[in-house]
């Protein structure tokens, strides 16, 4: 059963988030774009404890941002390149700083996350290429990455891994999504009946975001927009952490089937009840959970 903890913050957090349903498309994406015109794109750093004294903070053109962070305070042993979540069409959010952030001090790492260009404005095609050719040089350079992303950035994550396997590049040492979103063409009949439950993700936005993001109709199911309907093997060790009152866990059900089928080395946390993106949720029983199993993974250890 889950957390007290995590039950008010399946209440509270979609509440501070304006989580509703949408209208019509159209006004939608009107509402996304005029967003878009008043954003500040720089790095939102507010929710990690001493950022400018612990962390240099650059940015490397890519064709878009791409920041860097490296401690001042302890030895770098590896990258950890961290897609962010937001549907595609949100930018990067304090909580995914606080959290590649606190997984970088924990595994010894640097942090480098892309800004890439957002949806409805820019598809998959604007930014695909660039991120796989960033990640395999942070690759090339180290002998592997730690990649990971949440939500949107887990299954974007895993779209880069599937490009650096087709592409020869020096593969991630290990791949970490938290709830991802590996199948924008939702044929996963169960998805309707969770969105009942998910308090959070509603599936008229999930279904134009989805559309958004392709740019086409017959891009919708590419291994680059949909990863878990590529060919998965040959892909490096994985786990995947999601709730079953998410929208989207369907669908990580969907990529653990089809890796069991192809021999990928994937490791699954399924966890009852809890809601999107839970490992990154502050303060609660489960994510604190998640972390040592994340931890444990990229360190080589079991997953308890």
């Amino acid at each position: 059963m889950p957390s007290l903890r995590h039950q008010l913050l399946a209440t509270v957090i979609p509440r501070l988030r304006q989580a509703r349903e949408m209208g019509d498309e159209a006004d939608e994406r009107a509402r996304v774009e005029a967003w878009h015109r008043t954003l500040d794109r720089s790095l939102p750093t507010r929710a990690v404890p001493g950022f400018a004294k612990r962390w240099d903070a650059s940015v490397v053109d890519i064709g878009f941002p791409c920041h860097v962070l490296t401690p001042r305070d302890r030895p770098v042993r590896r990258t950890l390149y961290y897609a962010h979540g937001g549907g595609y069409m949100a930018p990067i959010d304090a909580f995914h700083v606080r959290y590649a952030t606190r997984l970088a001090d924990a595994i010894g790492a640097r942090v480098v996350m892309p800004d890439y260009p957002l949806a409805p404005e820019h598809t998959w095609a604007d930014s695909h290429d660039a991120l796989v050719a960033d990640a395999a040089r942070w690759a090339a350079e180290e002998g592997g990455i730690v990649l990971a992303g949440d939500s949107a950035g887990g299954g974007l994550a895993l779209a880069i891994a599937l490009s650096m396997r087709d592409r020869g590049a020096t593969p991630a040492t290990h791949l970490v999504m938290h709830a991802p979103w590996v199948d924008l063409t939702t044929s996963t009949p169960e998805t309707r009946a969770v969105d009942a439950v998910d308090p959070w993700l509603f599936i008229g936005k999930i279904e134009a975001y989805a559309r958004w993001w392709a740019g086409s109709p017959d891009d919708l199911a590419r291994p680059e927009v949909s990863p878990a309907l590529g060919d998965l093997a040959g892909l490096p060790r994985a786990l995947v952490l999601y709730g079953t009152r998410d929208l989207l866990h369907p669908g990580c059900r969907l990529l653990v089937r089809r890796a069991r089928e192809a021999g990928w080395d994937l490791t699954a946390v399924e966890e009852p009840d809890l809601i999107h993106v839970y490992g990154l949720l502050p303060a609660t029983p489960e994510s604190a959970r998640a972390f040592r199993q994340v931890v444990a993974f990229v360190n080589g250890h079991s997953v308890r």
